[in-house]
């Protein structure tokens, strides 16, 4: 399949960007990114992110405006009682200008009525092999968006099983478990992560004990992974025909968003650049930054990439036990108190405002800000006493978050303009970089003007900027001619409003995928509550494609409530064992008993190991 994407036109690659609110897509736009993805009002698996429609259309139109799309997050699963709900918002979303719509629930994929808009399977769907590919596929959504655990083997794998696109992540905050088969939050507090209420049980501190309750390992984070970055990775998933490369986090604020696009940007269109007869971008317009982006300046809980190209991480390098904070860049050490001040040795410039931090005696890690410095003496805004030789860390730089709170980015599409008579009327036509080309006209009376006119009109034309385009260039074809500057302001004025409107009108938005006659259940498997059935159009479907009678169909733990028994609730490629060096296939095996408990606030968990499929279950105890 690879050799046959490089032998054909060069695929379209899209980096794809998170965005909480309107402004916060539009400023991703802005920064690079070729789509965006954000939450509807209702139905996403981040409830707190969530959008009014009058503002998805005006995202959906600032990204038309450069051939960039917007994706709707509708991912939850749905009860019975919130079909026709589902079913209106869809057509909502199709009014507004949505290019597609990213689901869970496989009822999506059934209903009727539905309007023609396109559907890419969400994460939560579990996409981790060829055989769930392939079903998806055949029920007809555009895109799948694969499992985060794959390795660069896998996902060539599904690639080479199907035709859809396949979407990776690359960058952002990790759910332990496989994404749509988690119920620990269901089990604990009612809150289920497949309704998009995830109380985020990974991030939990937790006791490690043996069978008889002796502690191993007190109050660490012990299921808190790190943060994916896949910066140094692009090139090899587009090897692996990745086609959409997803940047996580629909809850970060407008800071982070700007900061990691802009640093995917700069990397993927270097990978463009150098093989232009394989790739090509997925959007138009150049992004022009005011900053240099780092995502090390930016949240994140230390880095991995996961298990992109080893099935086996080493020991240590995939958790983050001490804290699920962002701790940031070491900035120095502290050598002593002096009254309220703290007196320090410091590796780096420190701003008034800066939010500073350290690890307690405890292993708890302590924030405060900087309310001023003066030379070496550190004066927090709140009391703090900190001990001699402890590490400070800097998670809030005052002078970039001013800066990144500004106008950081503006995108331009190049425009070429040709000015010449026709008869009476002075006509302006507009060519954007991607083709299209529109042409305005006035009338006005020639006149001879007694010095060259060429450079004062291509001054005026080239006054684009409060466009979204910028002059490539500029064919002058009227000699020696007087054209006011008034006329020549009204022609580039509505010459770029009518290009403007001409791009949104030509916008194509992704056509919708149809079924295949014969949808067949992935091979070997089984309907298990795992599959998320939460509503009688899905247990029908699921009921067509195994012969079930539709009321014997699994239901969701969802609609059967929290668990009274021991449950599965996370299965997960990330295994403690593995993390502490005590793999089970090693002889540092025998460093840990069996089995192994996670203990947080009276809340018991036994942990199972699959080595086969080298994978671990958590199991709820009750």
């Amino acid at each position: 399949m690879t050799d046959t994407i490089n032998a054909a036109k060069p695929a379209e690659i899209e980096l794809l960007a998170p965005a909480r609110d309107a402004a916060t897509a539009i400023a991703a736009i802005d920064h690079g990114a070729d789509a965006v993805y954000m939450g509807a009002s209702s139905f996403g698996a981040r409830a707190q992110a969530g959008n009014p429609l009058g503002e998805i259309a005006a995202v959906a139109r600032h990204a038309h405006l450069f051939g960039a799309r917007l994706y709707v997050t509708v991912n939850t699963i749905i009860y019975d009682n919130e079909i026709d709900e589902a079913r209106r918002l869809l057509w909502e979303l199709w009014k507004a200008g949505v290019d597609a719509v990213i689901v869970q629930d496989m009822a999506l994929t059934r209903m009727e009525g539905l309007p023609p808009i396109a559907l890419h399977a969400s994460t939560q769907c579990d996409t981790r092999d060829a055989g769930k590919a392939r079903f998806l596929e055949e029920c007809g959504f555009t895109r799948l968006v694969l499992a985060r655990e794959l390795t660069l083997e896998e996902i060539r794998g599904i690639r080479e099983a199907v035709d859809t696109d396949l979407e990776v992540f690359v960058h952002g905050a990790l759910c332990v478990s496989y994404s749509g088969d988690c119920q620990a939050s269901l089990a604990i507090t009612g809150r289920s992560a497949n309704r998009g209420e995830c109380c985020q049980v990974c991030r939990f501190k937790f006791n490690l004990e043996d069978s008889d309750g002796h502690t191993i390992i007190k109050g660490k984070h012990l299921l808190s992974l790190r943060d994916m970055n896949r910066l140094d990775n692009l090139e090899a998933l587009l090897e692996a025909g990745a086609t959409s490369l997803k940047i996580e986090g629909r809850l970060k604020d407008e800071a982070y968003v700007k900061n990691v696009v802009g640093a995917y940007r700069r990397q993927l269109d270097r990978i463009i650049a150098a093989h232009p007869d394989r790739y090509r971008r997925a959007s138009y317009g150049k992004s022009s930054l005011n900053f240099t982006p780092d995502p090390a300046l930016s949240f994140n809980r230390g880095f991995t990439n996961y298990f992109l190209t080893t099935p086996s991480p080493a020991a240590g390098s995939l958790a983050t036990f001490d804290s699920p904070k962002w701790i940031g860049e070491r900035v120095g050490k502290v050598e002593r108190m002096a009254g309220k001040a703290i007196v320090a040795r410091l590796d780096r410039e420190l701003h008034n405002g800066d939010g500073l931090g350290f690890y307690t005696g405890e292993g708890e890690f302590r924030g405060f800000r900087l309310n001023r410095i003066e030379g070496n003496r550190l004066f927090p805004a709140s009391d703090v006493t900190v001990s001699p030789g402890t590490p400070l860390y800097r998670n809030a730089d005052k002078e970039r978050a001013d800066l990144l709170s500004g106008k950081t980015a503006s995108r331009r599409l190049a425009a070429d303009m040709t000015l010449r008579w026709s008869n009476t009327q002075v006509v302006l036509s507009i060519k954007d970089e991607t083709g299209l080309e529109v042409t305005v006209a006035e009338e006005a009376e020639r006149q001879e003007a007694r010095t060259p006119q060429e450079e004062r009109r291509r001054k005026e034309l080239e006054k684009l900027g409060d466009t979204i385009f910028t002059a490539a260039g500029v064919t002058d074809e009227c000699g020696r001619s007087f054209i006011p500057a008034s006329t020549l302001s009204r022609l580039r004025r509505r010459g770029t409003e009518l290009l403007e409107t001409a791009r949104l009108t030509t916008h194509k938005r992704e056509l919708p995928g149809k079924p295949a006659d014969e949808i067949r259940y992935p091979e070997g498997g089984e309907v298990s509550r795992h599959d998320n059935v939460a509503n009688r159009v899905a247990a029908d479907f699921y009921s067509s494609l195994t012969g079930l009678p539709a009321a014997s169909v699994p239901k969701a733990l969802e609609v059967c409530g929290k668990p009274s028994g021991e449950t599965r609730v996370m299965e997960t490629r990330y295994c403690l064992r593995r993390e502490l060096g005590a793999c089970l296939k090693s002889k540092e095996g025998k460093n840990l008993p069996s089995p192994l408990y996670l203990t947080s606030e009276g809340k018991r968990f036994r942990l199972d190991f699959d080595c086969r499929n080298c994978r671990m279950q958590v199991v709820f105890i009750p």
